[in-house]
């Protein structure tokens, strides 16, 4: 039977399927207006509770395969959605920044306590270094993440100028041709493409303060972070953030590195036939270091 692109874009904004039933819960933070969703495990475990921190124009929905993955193995998982993201409360992004969401960041972390594991991506890694100077925590991950200001080139004035104060995923340049965005994130399906092109959205709904604040360098003091076991991971194809770049990041931190030469950078997270391995990276992690 033929396939159509209706059938494949139906098949794209399907909830991904993965790893053994699970129970499902949702958290509100109420006084933030955020939402944050939860796989369990069928049964408690002593296992560290995950924190899962999305980036720019993300939300849960990119991390559905991880929770699958953890739940099934004895975690519990909780995705946040940052303020004006997916399923938290709506607010005007021309209101928010860099700042606003590590608030948000740091009332999920205080929520959960300090066994919570911070798992970010992107923008979400960096929040989650920042988050862990404010907030006793017992593990970082980090999965392509953007750099801290000790890491970064010095910001061009015309970079700034030309980040609109709102905008979507045009700007990251997903508003093209799925074909194209498959043959340019080779480890992604054309579905995986779909769903992703689908749950950016169309409307420009992301907070220009916060890309602005990012390339202009958040600061990160290191001395805040001994003792937490840190987990660097890096990408090969990664068109947002360069593997190199992400290796420097975990010598600097002196953390452990897994680069994944291979994967792109929401392949790392979202790949249906990719990220089983990254996943399995982080359990070992998990393990070697008992979170």
């Amino acid at each position: 039977m033929d396939v159509t692109p209706d059938d494949i874009l139906a098949r794209a904004q399907a909830p991904a399927q993965n790893g053994r039933p699970v129970r499902k819960d949702e958290i509100e933070l109420h006084d933030r207006g955020l939402y944050i969703e939860s796989w369990l495990p069928e049964r408690r475990s002593r296992r560290k509770p995950l924190l899962f921190i999305h980036g720019l124009l993300g939300g849960s929905w990119l991390w559905e395969r991880y929770l699958g993955f953890f739940a099934g193995r004895g975690w519990e998982g909780h995705a946040l959605n940052l303020r004006n993201h997916f399923w938290s409360d709506p607010a005007d992004p021309a209101e928010l920044s860099f700042d606003t969401y590590l608030e948000d960041v740091v009332a999920a972390a205080t929520h959960f306590g300090p066994n919570v594991v911070l798992i970010g991506h992107g923008m979400g890694g960096l929040l989650a270094l920042k988050a862990a100077e404010r907030v006793d925590v017992s593990g970082l991950i980090l999965l392509s993440p953007e750099p801290p200001r000790d890491l970064r080139p010095e910001a061009r004035s015309h970079e700034l100028r030309e980040i609109p104060e709102v905008f979507g995923r045009a700007a990251i340049g997903w508003e093209t041709l799925p074909e194209k965005l498959q043959r340019e994130h080779a480890d992604l399906t054309l579905t995986d493409v779909l769903r992703i092109q689908h749950l950016l959205g169309q409307k420009p709904r992301e907070a220009g303060a916060a890309r602005r604040q990012v390339i202009q360098g958040i600061s990160v003091d290191r001395s805040r972070l001994e003792g937490i076991p840190r987990l660097v991971i890096g990408a090969g194809l990664d068109r947002y953030v360069e593997e190199e770049t992400t290796e420097r990041l975990a010598d600097w931190l002196e953390a452990d590195y897994e680069p994944f030469g291979a994967h792109s950078h929401f392949g790392l997270v979202f790949a249906e036939h990719g990220h089983q391995q990254v996943a399995e990276a982080i359990r070992g992690f998990l393990e070697l270091h008992r979170l």
